[in-house]
This record gives structure tokens, sequence and C-alpha cells, in this order.
């Protein structure tokens, strides 16, 4: 599986981040959580009084200062970040209320979305065996990638899901305020100008509404084998 890049894109709660972490668990790739790049600019942002909505260009001047890595040694892989005191771990910042809400605006910035689209594709190609999951990664980041997937569910399945991640993170969460935020991501991310949510033409899409974590992964690890038999590979 020589420089085997597989995409999963689609929108909050549908599971994206858990299949693809174990997708790669199982077929032997490293995982990459764009999500987590945006959602840690944004707890930075936020951390140090900046608010991205209101300061805009101190936003992204921060965000272009910054220093990001990933501890590959981690399971899944520990973002870091140095915004001038030094590498600092994001885990138990990025499912943060104030983080939810704001990551859209950080999301929707051109300059920072060219930032990390870079900063992407870097890791792309110093781990050309990956599974990487985000919203544009299909479409943008990685529009050569051997196999594209589109996850979707239900607006009240996905709502759920994160209602119940966040339950298990041991952070407070409402089911009704966590679908509004869920619907408003939705809208933000499906209308920015720049790297907008959408499915490739070229993915297989995916309605997860109705199936097990285990029926998906099964289902995406099947369809990237018979991939890899018909001659995988970048």
């Amino acid at each position: 599986m020589n420089c085997l890049i597989v995409t999963l894109d689609g929108p909050a709660g549908s599971g994206k981040s858990t299949v693809a972490r174990r997708l790669a668990r199982r077929m032997g790739l490293e995982f990459l959580d764009t999500g987590a790049m945006y959602r840690g600019l944004t707890a930075v942002c936020l951390d140090h009084g900046i608010n991205p909505a209101e300061h805009t260009d101190r936003a992204i001047e921060l965000a272009r200062a910054a220093q990001l890595r990933f501890d590959w040694r981690a399971d899944p892989p520990r973002l870091e970040i140095n915004a001038g005191d030094g590498f600092v771990g994001m885990t138990d910042r990025l499912r943060d209320p104030d983080v939810t809400q704001k990551v859209s605006v950080i999301a929707a910035l051109p300059q920072v979305r060219q930032l990390l689209v870079e900063a992407q594709r870097r890791i792309g190609q110093e781990h050309p065996e990956l599974v990487s999951e985000g919203r544009d990664q299909g479409s943008i980041v990685f529009p050569d990638a051997r196999v594209k997937f589109f996850l979707d569910a239900a607006p009240q399945v996905r709502a759920h899901r994160r209602f119940e991640q966040l339950r298990r993170l041991g952070k407070s969460a409402d089911e009704q305020q966590t679908l509004d935020a869920l619907l408003r991501r939705d809208h933000y991310d499906s209308n920015r100008a720049d790297g907008p949510l959408i499915c490739p033409d070229d993915a297989i899409r995916i309605d997860t509404s109705n199936m097990t974590l285990n029926q998906v992964v099964d289902h995406l690890h099947d369809y990237v084998r018979r991939r890899i038999g018909e001659g995988g590979g970048c």
C-alpha cells in the first residue's frame, strides 16, 4: 500500500473522526484529524483573548505565527500548538463549547484555510499512507486521493451522537442546543466562499444514520481493499 491516501469528508456528527481513526488502525495507515487543527487555532485565539468574529486581523496574525504539530506516537495523534509560549497539548480543549461556537468563524477565513491546507498537504507528503478526515479533504486538500468517502446522517442523529460524545468527555451539554449549534455549523460550512463543505463528484456517499460504527468501518474497509486490488496507490 505504497502511497495510499483515503479521505473522509462530511458534516459534524457524521462519525467521520471515529470511523477514520478505526479505519486507519485496521489498515495500518496513519490518521489525520484536520478539524482538530481548526479547533486548535480557535482555542488558542480564545485563550489569548481574541474573538475571531470581532478581531479577524489579530486571529489571522496569530494563526500565521503559531506552530502546529502532531505527536504521531499517540493514538490518535495528539495536536500540539506553540503560540509563543512553547508547545502545548490541545486535546482536552478542542470540544469545549466556546471553541465549538467559534470554530466556523476561523474555518471561514481564507488566509487561515490556506495555511492549514498547505500544512495538511505537507503532512500528506511526510505520511503518504494516510486516512485524512475533515470537510474539504477530497475536494481541496487531496483532490487526487485514491479513495474518497463522504459520510452524512440526519441532523437529529448527528446531534445525538455529538451530545453523547460530549457527555463521555465529561462536558456539559444540552441536546437541543447541540442540534442548533450543529445546524448553524452546517450552514456556515456549506456556504463559505473558500473550501465549502461539499461531496466531491468522485466520492462514495454513505448515510450512516441507521448504521452502527462497526458496520460503517467494515463497509469502508471492504471498499478500500477492493480499490487496492484494482491497483491502489497514488
